[in-house]
């Protein structure tokens, strides 16, 4: 039958008048952030966004979801449908959520599938400059003589939390812990003033420390970073074996289609290996890269489970 000029311009106007069914063409693809915006996985899934949208031919939403120590946003991925969909990119305390929660809501090995472990930055510990703290050894004697000292992180059980743990233990003073549902809203506070220093990623800090609002005073790294040239690491403030690494990884819901985990992956990869994506993370944050594959996060990962997990039981850490 042939359609009249009338008739095809009705069917035009009907499309038209119905922006969702044209809008249903192009898939969308949630990005789920367990943590508030402002910090460093925030981020870096911002970052990935436009280039992951450009690859995968979907828009990409990033999507925050805090609380529990990224257990929340965690939860909604490992329950939400395999369809390539809905993924989850998170933060080093993502190991620690077995030991953490009494009941977790979901299991971090099963429930999830490993996609890339994007790559780390070392942990550092800034305060404000017109703080009395030049280094962690000014901290130290602060403690012992005031009891309390304070300090942020982002949030209960991440891996910056445990490193100030270990080195309160070591130094044999109290430090008094301030959880924050994102490393945006503990560096706020420390930039105001309302926590006398914080820990956070070197990739969450230095913006700050170059902006001359936050000063450096310890990192955790194996050496120390080319920006960072001045303050002492762990090792040479007496503080050995003490290393620590804040991490990103990808994850998908458990039974992901294989082909669509290595399409995230691939696009991934590429998306982070342009040249301004690896400036901005190499570079600017001094985060080390590793783009690696499922198995290699997999393998990585049930490593930080059982190293992280069993400093949490022994600290009684519970969740924010």
């Amino acid at each position: 039958m042939k359609m009249t000029r009338r008739a095809g311009l009705g069917a035009m106007a009907g499309l038209l008048a119905t922006p969702g069914l044209l809008r249903a063409q192009t898939p969308t693809i949630r990005i789920v952030v367990p943590f508030g915006p402002g910090g460093s996985t925030d981020a870096v899934a911002r970052l990935v966004s436009p280039g992951l949208q450009q690859r995968l031919g979907a828009n990409v939403v990033v999507e925050n979801r805090s609380g529990a120590a990224g257990s929340i946003g965690a939860d909604i991925v490992a329950k939400a449908r395999p369809d390539g969909q809905t993924w989850l990119l998170t933060f080093d305390s993502h190991a620690t959520i077995p030991a953490l929660l009494r009941n977790p809501p979901f299991d971090v090995l099963k429930d999830l599938d490993p996609v890339m472990l994007i790559g780390g930055s070392p942990y550092a510990v800034a305060t404000r400059p017109d703080k009395p703290y030049r280094s962690i050894a000014d901290v130290v004697a602060a403690a012992k003589a005031r009891p309390g000292v304070t300090y942020g992180s982002t949030g209960n059980g991440t891996l910056g939390h445990l490193s100030m743990i270990r080195v309160g233990e070591k130094a044999g003073v109290q430090l008094t812990h301030v959880p924050y549902r994102s490393g945006g809203l503990a560096v706020n506070d420390a930039v105001a003033g309302h926590v006398e220093m914080m820990i956070g990623s070197a990739a969450l800090l230095l913006p700050h420390i170059t902006g001359g609002s936050l000063r450096p005073i310890l990192q955790f790294g194996p050496q120390r970073l080319t920006r960072l040239a001045e303050t002492q690491t762990a090792a040479e403030a007496g503080f050995p074996n003490m290393e620590a690494e804040a991490w990103w990884a990808v994850f998908a819901p458990h039974g992901t289609p294989a082909d669509q985990v290595a399409r995230m992956n691939t696009a991934l990869k590429e998306t982070l290996s342009e040249e301004r994506a690896r400036t901005v993370m190499t570079e600017t944050q001094q985060a080390r890269l590793v783009l690696s594959s499922p198995a290699e996060l997999g393998t990585f990962f049930k490593g930080q489970v059982e190293t992280w997990g069993g400093l949490v039981r022994a600290a009684n850490i519970q969740p924010d």
